[in-house]
């Protein structure tokens, strides 16, 4: 038999060990891209072998922001998630697995950046983790599972619109690179910008969200709820 206190039976798991813990992978991600850069050892061809490594500085730069992109994306929907589950858990994680993955397929890209099986590679581990990065926003948002009740309809169903644009246009990066591996090159390094440039999204925070940012915030990290006193709780079995 466990024993809960009565704000964790009814509001669920917390969030704050999901956003530490998906910070870490983040960093360690974005940190490996890094190592598909190598320092040259023929002191005499230094300037060559520099050269010859500019594909994979740009592939690093290109994934350095795509992995910057999807840590901006996730957290911000963990400003709207203000509990969790144990299917939620797994799709983070799945989400996890897929950003850890990116440094092999930057590194493909940086290495045969002319040949269409990396191109079709790199498009497809971003196709995979912008699925994992809308499914994690649909579960979260149905039927308000792990969202407040007045969260806007029309905002959650335009950011399921954005979250749905990447795969839509990485497939046509899959198409291109049969007729141009050029032409495919070219969307992977200006479609990031659709989610850089700020949009009405990021204007969505309303007064009554950030009134109640604080209080969600100390609940999270206790674990306990500010109007419950002297420890009571539920048994579940």
């Amino acid at each position: 038999m466990i024993r809960l206190r009565r704000s964790q039976a009814v509001a669920g798991l917390t969030t704050g060990r999901i956003t530490a813990f998906s910070d870490g992978v983040f960093s360690i991600a974005i940190t490996l891209l890094v190592l598909n850069l190598h320092v040259p050892t023929v002191p005499g061809k230094l300037l060559d072998q520099l050269r010859t490594q500019w594909p994979s500085l740009l592939s690093y730069l290109l994934s350095f922001v795509i992995v910057g992109i999807y840590w901006v994306a996730h957290h911000n929907m963990f400003h709207y998630i203000k509990r969790s589950d144990r299917p939620f858990l797994w799709i983070n994680i799945l989400l996890l697995m897929c950003v850890a993955f990116i440094p092999f397929p930057a590194g493909l890209l940086g290495q045969y950046s002319g040949q269409r099986i990396s191109l079709i590679t790199y498009a497809s581990s971003l196709i995979l983790t912008n699925l994992m990065l809308s499914l994690l926003w649909w579960y979260a948002t149905s039927n308000h599972r792990l969202v407040d009740q007045d969260i806007d309809p029309h905002f959650v169903r335009t950011v399921n619109r954005r979250n749905m644009t990447a795969p839509l246009v990485y497939l046509v990066s899959i198409g291109l690179s049969f007729l141009s591996p050029l032409a495919s090159l070219i969307v992977f390094f200006l479609f990031p910008l659709y989610y850089i440039f700020p949009s009405h999204i990021d204007l969505h925070l309303t007064p009554t969200s950030r009134t109640k940012e604080e209080p969600k915030e100390h609940e999270d990290s206790t674990g306990e709820d500010s109007s419950i006193t002297g420890g009571e709780g539920e048994d579940i079995s």
